[in-house]
């Protein structure tokens, strides 16, 4: 059995700031719950030092990886928690999800999303960091 996942906005809510929706609803037998991700390779290598789009690049592979290492896909996500270590970074994350979320959720239905500003990550490079959740079966 699939999981049955419905993401959408409530007519009772305003239109989202950005490339994610309000809700999602879930049935589910399982749920994944990925650490964040951050811009290293498989080796540990920091990928895209001072460059949002390609540490972005990098997240969203690592976050395709664990997904399909579980048997799920970008269909599976009922949520992300961005963390950045800047405000100044925002536009660029919208950017960046403008241009990538339509390839990764063609149906448009964008998961649920929440952005935090923190002081750094693990490293002084990385920028931005990603954790989802996911839900199969």
């Amino acid at each position: 059995m699939a999981a049955d996942i419905k993401i959408y906005n409530p007519a009772t809510l305003g239109v989202p700031l950005g490339q994610y929706s309000h809700v999602t609803r879930v049935k589910a037998s399982e749920f994944l719950f990925i650490a964040g991700m951050l811009s290293a390779d498989k080796a540990g290598n920091s990928i895209g030092v001072g460059d949002f789009d390609k540490q972005c690049d990098q997240i969203f592979a690592n976050l395709g990886a664990a997904l399909g290492d579980a048997g799920a896909g970008w269909g599976n996500i009922v949520q992300f928690t961005t963390y950045l270590t800047n405000s100044h970074y925002i536009p660029l994350f919208m950017r960046w999800r403008l241009a990538n979320f339509p390839r990764l959720f063609p149906t448009g239905a964008y998961p649920p999303n929440t952005l935090l500003m923190v002081d750094r990550l693990v490293k002084e490079e990385f920028m931005v960091e990603v954790q989802a959740i996911a839900a199969v079966g």
